[in-house]
């Protein structure tokens, strides 16, 4: 073969064979729905700008090296404030933490045996309690956290942590029967017939066939709880009492004098914690659906 023919011959290897009738129609009604400029596409960009660029913001100036608005150098000085020098900061998110995880766990064990309980089960006034479990999910949170308080000071608990506690168990209880419900109408319930034709009691089929199953769910709940209990500001405004500050209320009280660098610092700290637990769970969740 000389030099010729072997051009000749990679060229016609090269050369795209011709395209089908109904696929050049196929991409042209693809290029005609999906032009250059799209609505959607843009809104969904301005979307995204508009949700980060303040979090961008903050993380930049958490590094300024002064406590105003013009950037006068990258300084570490307000994270090494963070960390030696706000005492009441850390015992504030160590409150909301306390509150977040046990609210959570609590809403979530509740959360979980009520979407089992009215999924599987038909019982008198069924339809009731599932429409009524939904409410605090609607109300406004002024509403809730004005009814948690009457109904505290009714009862003459004092307001504190317990109070907040018993606040976040009551809001994020519904969250929580949501996303298991949800996971629970996807189960197959074959497993179940399988799982007492091989003889297992209940409480096995519960815990070894049916909580696996619907984990994914569960953890998913567990994680939207936490994640409202640490944010939530009004319901905790109005059950809160002396030395029940949380991070949210003690934010509040340093912005009225200005917002501080300090809090940007923590801002930073907490955006990073938040992702990576979220790709973390998110990775495990996936691997963990896909075993079961």
């Amino acid at each position: 073969m000389n030099i010729n023919s072997y051009f000749a011959l990679r060229r016609s290897l090269k050369k795209k064979p011709p395209m089908h009738e109904n696929a050049v129609h196929a991409r042209r009604s693809w290029k005609r729905h999906n032009p250059v400029f799209s609505f959607s596409k843009t809104v969904l960009y301005a979307t995204l700008l508009f949700l980060f660029i303040p979090l961008v913001i903050i993380i930049f100036y958490s590094f300024n090296q002064s406590k105003g608005n013009d950037f006068t150098g990258f300084s570490l000085v307000w994270y090494h404030k963070l960390i030696f020098g706000s005492n009441d900061l850390w015992a504030a998110l160590l409150n909301s933490v306390i509150v977040a995880l046990s609210s959570a766990a609590v809403s979530t064990l509740l959360g979980t045996l009520a979407a089992i309980g009215i999924n599987w089960y038909r019982f008198k006034g069924r339809s009731f309690i599932q429409t009524i479990s939904f409410l605090p999910m609607v109300l406004p949170e002024v509403i809730i956290g004005v009814s948690m308080l009457i109904f505290f000071s009714g009862i003459k608990v004092p307001l504190g942590l317990f109070t907040i506690f018993a606040a976040h168990t009551t809001f994020c209880l519904p969250f929580v029967f949501l996303m298991v419900s949800s996971r629970i109408d996807e189960f197959d319930f074959s497993i179940i017939e399988a799982s007492h034709d091989l003889g297992a009691t209940e409480a096995q089929t519960m815990l070894l066939v049916v909580l696996p199953a619907i984990m994914p769910g569960i953890l998913s709940g567990f994680m939207m709880a936490v994640t409202m209990s640490l944010e939530d500001f009004v319901i905790t405004f109005f059950v809160s009492g002396p030395g029940s500050t949380t991070l949210p209320l003690y934010v509040y009280s340093m912005i009225r004098f200005g917002v501080s660098p300090v809090i940007n610092a923590l801002s930073f700290v907490m955006i990073l914690a938040t992702c990576v637990i979220a790709f973390a769970l998110r990775k495990g969740l996936k691997s963990f659906a896909a075993s079961h």
